[in-house]
């Protein structure tokens, strides 16, 4: 049985970033990298040959391989505390924010500073949203686009790969505590020992993470599942805010439930896209830093978080269950026009035939009130009302809405202010602790464990 003195399970943002810094400090650390995902160069989904149908592949590319979901889903690093996670709880807000500043001096040395750096400090659109109702969230936006962010995450695959061994097609299937810094990490062909372990398996290991956690006596706090739709419209509605902030993170309250909802992942000039997590397609998007990529509209999420109280605990399973029943119904993603949905019928074929707004991925006409449990949709309909006010359009007939939208998170990991669980020498970290949930944050947490690491084996 090979020895190692770190491993980590998954190379998603927070892997990435701990292989970086691993390499960058000088430390004597043996460190090994598990992957159940392919090398970047393989990463590739069939579903624009299949006629954007998912083939339900064993692993799916979208979601797992080197970069992990973050790969392919628009390279946008969101700098700040007000969303995305919850690290500044654990470190403090300012190395929060110092951590994240880092990440992103990273991004530009590769070649991220050839994209543009918004920012949400615009009073004017503030107050805009204001007078509505509407609330813009603060943060520095770094959009590096779905293709620079390929070409970064190249380089820095090679400048680590020397100094960091990682396997991929290999898939943790259980870890094995023997003693404090003692583990070891079974596969389905091999086994390897370590004195430290790192999980950083993201959103698609949300399911495995928990499992492990539970067999050994590591408390989680269920968390939430935020449901919604991608809506697709043209660009020129939102240009005026897009050209000025490009994410812009809107949250609203709703008069008829008192309901949080708000936009997330906005993509100008994008394309949607669907993703299998755990063998339920759902739906996301991406845009692109080359011009000659760019479609005619814009596309985002309008997502409603859902919090239950005892003695309901599986959050996840119940996001799971609204898709399904998307997938039995469309056989994959549903689509709807959003005059059709309030009108309550089904967008056919033949309405979708005289819809202006050209949808950017082949999805299956429907209703989403079919699917999407009333309150949840209610809601959705009232922000998009909302909305409208701040970028008159949003609410025309032909906005178009994919669904459904499902941001699976994983129960808090209970971890200290070093991300280590209970068993010593076991980390959990990213978007697979339930600690992060955006790029720079999952970044951040994999800096933040492989300096204190790289100062352990010096």
């Amino acid at each position: 049985m090979k020895q190692y003195d770190v491993i980590v399970v998954g190379s998603g943002a927070a892997g990435v970033f701990l292989a970086y810094e691993m390499t960058k400090i000088d430390n004597r650390a043996k460190v090994l990298v598990l992957e159940k995902g392919t090398p970047l160069e393989q990463r590739i989904c069939p579903i624009k040959v299949t006629e954007g149908k998912c083939m339900n592949c064993r692993t799916c590319s979208i979601m797992n391989g080197y970069g992990g979901a973050g790969t392919l889903s628009d390279g946008k690093y969101n700098i700040t505390t007000q969303f995305g996670g919850d690290l500044h709880r654990y470190v403090g807000v300012d190395k929060a924010m110092e951590l994240m500043e880092y990440v992103d001096s990273v991004l530009c040395s590769f070649g991220g500073s050839e994209a543009r750096l918004y920012s949400t400090g615009s009073s004017d659109l503030k107050t805009m949203a204001l007078r509505h109702n509407l609330h813009l969230l603060d943060a520095k936006v770094r959009h590096l686009g779905t293709d620079r962010n390929k070409q970064i995450l190249r380089q820095i695959y090679d400048y680590t790969k020397d100094r960091i061994e990682i396997r991929f097609n290999t898939e943790v299937e259980d870890v094995e505590v023997l003693g404090d810094n003692d583990f070891i990490v079974h596969t389905a062909n091999e086994s390897f020992a370590a004195s430290d372990v790192v999980m950083a398996t993201g959103r698609s290991g949300s399911k495995w993470i928990s499992e492990i956690c539970e067999k050994l006596g590591i408390d989680t706090r269920s968390n939430r599942v935020d449901i919604g739709v991608r809506v697709e419209l043209p660009a020129e509605i939102f240009k005026h805010i897009t050209d000025e902030v490009y994410e812009s993170k809107i949250v609203y309250k709703t008069d008829q439930y008192n309901d949080m909802v708000r936009t997330f992942c906005m993509n100008p000039y994008g394309e949607v896209v669907a993703e299998n997590t755990n063998g339920i397609v759902t739906v996301n998007g991406h845009s692109y830093a080359d011009p000659a990529l760019r479609t005619e509209n814009t596309n985002f999420a309008l997502l409603v978080s859902n919090r239950f109280t005892e003695p309901f605990r599986n959050s996840n399973e119940y996001g799971e269950s609204i898709a399904r029943l998307s997938n039995m119904l469309g056989g994959g993603v549903l689509l709807q026009r959003f005059g059709d949905l309030v009108k309550g019928r089904r967008s056919s074929e033949r309405r979708m035939e005289k819809c202006f707004t050209r949808p950017t991925l082949n999805a299956t006409p429907g209703d989403l009130s079919l699917v999407i449990p009333k309150r949840q949709l209610d809601t959705i309909i009232e922000m998009i009302y909302a909305l409208d006010k701040i970028a008159p359009g949003t609410a025309n007939e032909d906005t178009l809405l994919y669904g459904v939208e499902v941001k699976f998170y994983n129960s808090n990991v209970e971890v200290d202010n070093n991300m280590e669980t209970r068993a010593k020498g076991l980390y959990a970290l990213g978007d697979g602790a339930g600690v992060t949930h955006s790029l720079s944050q999952a970044s951040a947490s994999g800096v933040y464990v492989a300096r204190r690491l790289a100062e352990k084996y010096r």
